[in-house]
C-alpha cells in the first residue's frame, strides 16, 4: 500500500514538472529576435493592454509591476503604476520599478531603449484572430502559467462556438462595413476584428486584398452598398457625399458600438468570446431575444 502511495506521489510530481516551463526560456519574438528569459518573472511590466488581459487571465495578474495607461481590465490593473501609451512610453518610470521583463508591443522603439539599459524584454504582439490563442500559449509558457493558459484557450473557444452555433444558422447575413476611425479606417476580413465580423454572421464589404486594417475610398464604401453599417452614426453617414444612397443608410441601419464594447472588440485578448456575442447580437439581435 506504501509502495502504491510513493509510486502514486511520484507520478504526481513529474507531472506537475512536465507542465511546469524550463529555464532559461529561449524563443524567437514578435521583433523576430532571439531572446532568453533567464528565470521565471516575478516582476512584470505589460505595454499592450490585450497583453495585460491575458497574463491577469492565466494568474499571473500578482505579477503586474506596472502597465500601459489604456490597461484597464480587470479592475486591479487599474490601481497600478502607469507607464506611458505604445509610442510615449515612460522608460524612466519603467526602470524605476526595476521590472525583471517588460512585454513589449513590435511597433515603437521601446524594446530598443530598453535593450540599451539592460532591461529583459519580450515582443509580443497579437494581431490575427489566431494570434489570440497562440501568444496566450507564448504568454503562459514565459510565465510558467502553460496549463492556465491551454484552459483559457479552451474556454475561449468553446465559448466562441456557442455564439456561431446561432449565427450560422442565421436566415440572412446582411453584407456589413465596419469602421474604426472616421478617417475612415475599417477592418479586413482576415483581422482579428474581420474574424469576429464573419463569425458575428455578417459579410465584410472590405476586400481583403486591401489589408487587414486599412483606410478605405468612401466611395468605395458606396459602391459596395452595404446592408450595415457600425462603428459610426446615421447623421454622421448621411452627411458624407453619396452615402445616402447606400442601402444600410436608408434603411436606418447605422449603429454605433457602445463604448465598452468597442473597446474589447479592439483587444486581441481573452474577452474575444465577449467581444463576438456582443457583435453577434447588434449583427442578428433576432437570435438573442
Amino acid at each position: 500500500m506504501r509502495t502504491r502511495f510513493v509510486l502514486l506521489t511520484l507520478s504526481a510530481a513529474l507531472a506537475t514538472s512536465a507542465g511546469a516551463t524550463r529555464y532559461p526560456l529561449s524563443l524567437t519574438d514578435d521583433l523576430g529576435r532571439k531572446v532568453t528569459v533567464k528565470a521565471e518573472p516575478a516582476r512584470i511590466v505589460s505595454v499592450l493592454p490585450s497583453n495585460t488581459e491575458t497574463l491577469c487571465a492565466i494568474g499571473a495578474c500578482a505579477k503586474l509591476v506596472g502597465v500601459d495607461d489604456y490597461s484597464d481590465f480587470p479592475a486591479q490593473v487599474t490601481k497600478l503604476p502607469k507607464v506611458g501609451g505604445l509610442y510615449d512610453s515612460n522608460v524612466e518610470k519603467i526602470v524605476s520599478l526595476r521590472p525583471d521583463l517588460v512585454i513589449v508591443s513590435k511597433y515603437g522603439k521601446l524594446a530598443e531603449q530598453l535593450g540599451q539599459l539592460g532591461v529583459p524584454t519580450v515582443a509580443v504582439n497579437p494581431e490575427t484572430y489566431a494570434d489570440v490563442f497562440s501568444k496566450t500559449t507564448l504568454l503562459g509558457k514565459i510565465v510558467n502559467r502553460e496549463a492556465q493558459a491551454k484552459a483559457l484557450n479552451i474556454q475561449m473557444q468553446r465559448d466562441i462556438a456557442k455564439v456561431e452555433i446561432l449565427t450560422r444558422n442565421a436566415v440572412r447575413k446582411p453584407t456589413a462595413y465596419f469602421e474604426i476611425d472616421p478617417t475612415p479606417y475599417s477592418i479586413g476580413p482576415n483581422s482579428f476584428m474581420g474574424v469576429l465580423l464573419t463569425k458575428a454572421g455578417a459579410r465584410n464589404v472590405i476586400p481583403a486584398s486591401l489589408g487587414d486594417f486599412p483606410k478605405v475610398d468612401p466611395e468605395l464604401i458606396v459602391k459596395q452598398n452595404p446592408q450595415l453599417i457600425l462603428g459610426t452614426d446615421l447623421k454622421t453617414a448621411s452627411a458624407r457625399p453619396g452615402w445616402k444612397s447606400i442601402a444600410a443608410v436608408k434603411t436606418g441601419k447605422v449603429i454605433d458600438i457602445p463604448k465598452e464594447l468597442n473597446t474589447i472588440l479592439g483587444r486581441p485578448g481573452p474577452r474575444l468570446p465577449q467581444a463576438l456575442r456582443g457583435l453577434a447580437k447588434i449583427v442578428h439581435p433576432e437570435l438573442f431575444r
